[in-house]
Formats: structure tokens, C-alpha cells, sequence
């Protein structure tokens, strides 16, 4: 259900950013009255929220991070006014049509010296697709108009924004999964668009192994051999890429293509496939084995998931 809050005083708005998103500082950057307010819906795991506020600066501190919770990444769209978003030792000045992204799990700061109105889509971590320390490289990187992806890319995030309201539940939870696919896509090509000096080939290979998996998830026969093969090197290189990252090769399979699945049985549109074809799907053949990996990644099984996606702890 879409929902609409709103703030007549810098209090109230502290108390509401704080329970829409994540525990927050904020100090009102002038004195005197103070409005604000926050209309959006949460579909499923994706959080989608329309900002419009007068000036503030906004802090994620060490103390409120120290207090736990799961990881979220945030996505900012500016929609008006203007902004800077400070992470990881970088600065974002975000225009009208820039987007930015910053992790829950790190501190950061947004300063806005006026009023102003954004976009924000707030989302577990694991959605992604790409590594934390991925992620970590492009926090507080303005992405506008000059990126040939991020152009396109944000006037759609935005007309969706638009469509809110209106969206009814099934479609509306497609179109948090597709945005959210789109946002990696556009981190992708951002990572990969940079140049090559001063990189760690190691770091670069593993994510460019991590993408061919990505994309062959579908494939039964996906194992260290054949991914060895496709890149033209021995099986025991590949393993000593993958040696500096939490996963093995094999663990990276299993994790994508169970979060693949896990996506297709929370999505609405898809409650007419079979479990056992889901897992297919995603190259997960064994019906037995695939309910197995399944409850021991997840706490339940995938019918029970499928039922109650949101009971799932991660």
C-alpha cells in the first residue's frame, strides 16, 4: 500500500526518516519552521521512497551502525534542489537526474543547504549481485547525465516513482526486482569502465569470472572446470582468484542461484511455476538437493518460503 507521512517539524522528521529507512542523525541546518514528507511503498524487499524536505544534514554514525541490523544499500535519485553525499572518503555533488549509491553498513553524510526532493530505494545487500568490495569502490559516485547508462537509467527510476500509487502489488514487486537489476547493471559497466592501472588483475579477473557465472546461472553443467575453461586458464589459477574472496567457486554458484530462486518464489508473477521448474530454472536440477541448500542458506524451505516470504531471516 502506498503511504504518505508528513513532518511539520524537525522532530517529527527525525523520528520518520529514522523509521522509514535506517536510525539516523540529523540537525535542521537553519532555524524556524520545518516541513517534510515521505510517500512510497515497500514491495517485498525493496523500499521506494519520494522525498521533499527543507534543508538538513543527515548522518549515519559509527554508534548507530554499531547497533547491528542487516545491510541495506541506498540508491538517491535527485529529483530537485541540490545535494552532497559524503562515503568511503569521497564527496557526490547530486544534481536534478544524478544518482548515487551508499551502504547502511558505513558511515556517510547528506547535506542539503535547501529544499529539496529525491528518490530513494533502499534494498538488502544480497539483491545486488556484486561483491561488497565492489560496491565499496563506486559509494558516494555521482552517476548523471555524462554516464551513458545512468541517463537512461534514472528518468526511468523516476517515472516509476511517478507510477507509485497507482501500481498494483504483483507488477509493482517486478518493477523493484528490475530496478534494482538495472542499478547493477549500471554499477557493472561503471567498475568495468575504468582503467586498468593501479587495479589488482586478481581483483579485476574474479570480477569478471563472477559476471560469466552471473550470466550462465541457468547452465547444470556451470563448475570450476568449465569456468576455468571459458576463461583460458588452469582450474587451479581460478581457485587461487577466488582464494581472497569469502566464497569458493562453487559457493558463488550456489549463493547466486539461490538468491535466483529465492527471488522467483517471492515474486508474484510467478506463482504458477512449479518449485522443482524454478529450481531448473537456475540449474539447480535435483529437486531434493535444491530444497536441501535452500532451507540450510535460508531457515525454510523453498515452499514455505514461497508462502511466507516475509518470515525469512537472512
Amino acid at each position: 500500500m502506498y503511504q504518505i507521512e508528513e513532518a511539520n517539524s524537525f522532530s517529527q522528521w527525525r523520528d520518520m526518516i529514522s523509521s522509514t529507512f535506517v536510525p539516523l542523525e540529523a540537525e535542521q541546518v537553519r532555524s524556524g519552521p520545518f516541513t517534510g514528507r515521505i510517500g512510497g511503498r515497500i514491495l517485498q524487499d525493496v523500499g521506494i521512497m519520494r522525498l521533499e524536505a527543507d534543508a538538513q544534514t543527515v548522518r549515519r554514525s559509527p554508534a548507530l551502525i554499531a547497533r547491528g541490523g542487516t545491510g541495506h544499500y541506498k540508491l538517491s535519485l535527485q529529483l530537485a534542489g541540490h545535494g552532497l553525499l559524503l562515503q568511503d572518503g569521497r564527496e557526490a555533488v547530486l544534481s536534478p537526474g544524478d544518482v548515487a549509491i551508499y551502504d547502511t553498513q558505513r558511515p556517510y553524510t547528506l547535506n542539503f543547504d535547501s529544499s529539496f526532493e529525491s528518490l530513494v530505494l533502499m534494498f538488502p545487500q544480497h539483491l545486488l549481485g556484486l561483491s561488497s568490495e565492489d560496491v565499496s569502490e563506486l559509494t558516494a559516485v555521482s552517476m548523471g547525465q555524462g554516464n551513458r547508462l545512468a541517463g537512461a537509467i534514472a528518468p526511468f527510476i523516476a517515472s516509476i516513482a511517478g507510477q507509485l500509487p497507482e501500481l498494483k502489488s504483483p507488477i509493482g514487486h517486478r518493477l523493484a526486482m528490475n530496478i534494482v537489476d538495472l542499478l547493477s547493471t549500471l554499477l557493472a559497466d561503471e567498475i568495468y569502465s575504468r582503467p586498468d592501472s593501479g587495479t589488482d588483475n586478481h581483483a579485476r579477473m574474479l570480477r569478471r569470472v563472477q559476471h560469466h557465472i552471473e550470466a550462465n546461472l541457468a547452465d547444470p553443467l556451470l563448475d570450476p572446470d568449465a569456468i576455468a575453461a571459458a576463461h583460458h586458464m588452469a582450474t587451479r589459477t581460478l581457485h587461487k582468484i577466488f582464494s581472497a574472496s569469502s566464497l569458493t567457486v562453487a559457493g558463488w554458484i550456489r549463493e547466486r542461484r539461490l538468491e535466483a530462486c529465492r527471488r522467483d518464489l517471492a515474486d508474484p508473477l510467478c506463482a504458477h511455476v512449479g518449485i522443482g521448474q524454478i529450481g531448473v530454472r537456475w540449474g539447480l536440477i535435483d529437486a531434493a538437493h535444491f530444497s536441501r541448500i535452500f532451507r540450510a542458506a535460508f531457515g525454510a524451505s523453498p515452499s514455505n518460503y514461497r508462502q511466507d516470504p516475509g518470515a525469512l531471516v537472512r
